[in-house]
């Protein structure tokens, strides 16, 4: 199996919340790491794991797989880069039974590519040591290619909400025969206006089965969701032990517009590896030209991209052959790459949410980071707002691309 295929990073634990009250703690003890065939992983899978160094859980697998592998159904609070992937995987891998063209056994929802993508790249090794059939379906990809491995016959299907009711209504899928469904990142589908979709989803399985559902949050429309459509679920939470804003360097940067530009290339130039969110496709593209033009090579990911140009890039910034990478919100859903030096955000996130699920690309498995807001003038009231929210006080400082601190960001003290 392809190194690259089982990356860890996608098991590291990350440690940011983003529920309303930032409360971290878990009155369930975090627990010791359990190897995998004491939990009931079949030893073709467990093997599977060993040959690649994985030999013992992280929190939410030792929580969780047990649980699913009895047929429960499962409720897990878990962040993104906490390991789920995995979680869910080994006993979707393990329970699914053979499955009748079209018409698969497991389905995994999730709310981008680029995460269909990560999922299906982990899973599909383990499949073939397990025998088991899998496909990825989503937008921005041949769908004559997904149509075929349908055909053929798939006992577990990764999919976009989208492309999975796309391919339902063409004729060329059925979830009616669905045994297990996994909703991941539930919350974010939710804050993308997924809810009908996937309601659309549950609503045509037409046997009993087993839901498992993996959420950063459990309020509001994910709560919604669990009481309508889980079974008596068993409900798992990993405790973090500290808040990820804490483990970050924040600086609150005021920038004029003409010179914007230039100082997210100052930044860039000072570090390995620099991701940065704008809000929309047309301002990722734009910025990614003028960052290009002050001599500072970045690529852009979002959803009007071909599949394979956004793999390109995430490929080229997460091999270091690219130090900055521009992204939209949803666009940035996904990404697990290590050692991600600065977060900018060249436009100020939309709420306090936006802002730990940005700057939690950083300071990954307690390593530190640094994030950086760049606001303008007409910016200040909304993002002072939102420091309250996210319990960070950091005056905002006027600084131009010419100054010699954005060099060193984490070495200088704001307040002073």
């Amino acid at each position: 199996m392809p190194e690259q295929q089982f990356d860890r990073s996608i098991l590291t634990a990350t440690s940011f919340t983003t529920n309303e009250s930032f409360d971290t703690t878990d009155s369930t003890p975090e627990p010791l790491p359990i190897a995998f065939d004491a939990l009931g992983v079949s030893p073709e899978l467990t093997a599977a794991l060993a040959r690649e160094g994985i030999t013992e859980s992280f929190a939410i697998q030792a929580m969780t797989i047990a649980d699913a592998l009895a047929g429960r159904d499962v409720c897990g609070k878990a962040k993104t880069g906490s390991g789920k992937t995995l979680a869910f995987g080994l006993p979707l891998l393990q329970r699914t039974t053979k499955a009748q063209p079209k018409r698969p056994r497991g389905v995994v929802l999730v709310p981008t590519r680029e995460l269909a993508v990560q999922v299906y790249d982990v899973l599909a090794p383990l499949a073939k040591a397990a025998g088991v059939r899998i496909v990825a379906v989503y937008g921005g990809a041949r769908m004559e290619r997904q149509i075929k491995a349908l055909r053929d016959g798939v006992e577990i299907m990764i999919a976009t909400p989208g492309r999975l009711i796309d391919l339902g209504e063409r004729g060329d899928l059925s979830v009616a025969d669905v045994e297990m469904i996994v909703l991941d990142e539930a919350d974010r589908m939710a804050d993308m206006g997924f809810m009908p979709q996937v309601e659309w989803v549950l609503r045509r399985i037409e046997k009993p089965h087993q839901t498992l559902l993996f959420s950063a949050t459990l309020d509001g429309a994910v709560d919604n969701l669990v009481r309508r459509y889980l079974r008596d679920p068993v409900h798992h939470e990993v405790a973090s032990e500290t808040v990820t804003v804490d483990a970050m360097q924040h600086r609150f940067l005021s920038v004029h517009q003409m010179d914007k530009p230039k100082v997210a290339a100052a930044i860039v130039r000072a570090n390995y590896r620099t991701l940065i969110f704008v809000r929309t496709k047309r301002g990722a593209d734009r910025l990614a030209l003028q960052l290009k033009r002050e001599g500072v090579k970045a690529g852009a990911i979002h959803g009007d991209l071909r599949q394979t140009a956004r793999e390109r890039a995430l490929k080229d910034f997460s091999d270091g052959k690219l130090p900055a990478l521009v992204a939209t919100d949803v666009a940035a859903r996904g990404i697990h790459v290590d050692e991600i030096d600065v977060v900018v955000h060249y436009d100020p996130p939309e709420d306090h949410k936006a802002y730990l699920h940005r700057s939690g690309r950083t300071a990954r498995a307690g390593s530190e980071g640094v994030v950086v807001t760049l606001v303008l003038w007409n910016q200040v009231t909304d993002v002072e707002r939102m420091q309250k929210r996210i319990g960070v006080k950091q005056p905002l400082v006027e600084i131009f691309s010419n100054d010699t601190r954005l060099a060193q960001l984490a070495e200088w003290d704001p307040a002073a």
